[in-house]
């Protein structure tokens, strides 16, 4: 009895935790973080200016201004950023939130030397006054040997 009613109950619970996975409410708040990350490029300021930093190191910078600063150290300019299509994941929380997980291709210059790399990016942004910034970031450098950016299936 135990075995039927598992079974009974099971693909209930299974449509439920799938159900949790949402990409498809406010659409129009999608678009607008979309065109935010498409934007992305030097000189374009898309961080409120009380944005949390986590940087590669693990090293945290609790504002922009101290984000830079550490760049600047680094001696590091980011020269382009650019999400990788197919590769971006958006969850839109009561229109003025959204959680971001991105693979973005990223072209610097580290002490004088040019480097090309992807990394894989967690983003917060807050709707304020009608514009979105982001609060907080991390990226990570993806190991495309051995973590294909493909490999991963994209929740539907």
């Amino acid at each position: 009895m135990k075995t039927v009613l598992l079974f009974t109950l099971l693909p209930f619970f299974y449509l439920h935790v799938s159900a949790q996975v949402d990409t498809t409410s406010y659409p129009k708040e999608r678009a607008e973080i979309r065109q935010v990350l498409r934007n992305q490029k030097p000189g374009v300021t898309t961080d409120c200016s009380d944005m949390i930093a986590v940087g590669p190191r693990g090293d945290i910078s609790f504002s922009r201004q101290q984000w830079l600063a550490v760049q600047q150290k680094e001696k590091l300019t980011f020269k382009s950023v650019r999400p990788v299509p197919g590769n971006e994941y958006i969850r839109i929380y009561e229109g003025n939130i959204a959680v971001v997980n991105l693979l973005i291709e990223v072209n610097l210059l580290v002490n004088g030397q040019d480097i090309s790399i992807k990394v894989r990016r967690l983003e917060v942004y807050h709707k304020r006054l009608g514009n979105w910034c982001r609060v907080a970031g991390q990226g990570t450098q993806v190991d495309e040997g051995l973590f294909p950016p493909d490999a991963g299936k994209r929740p539907q």
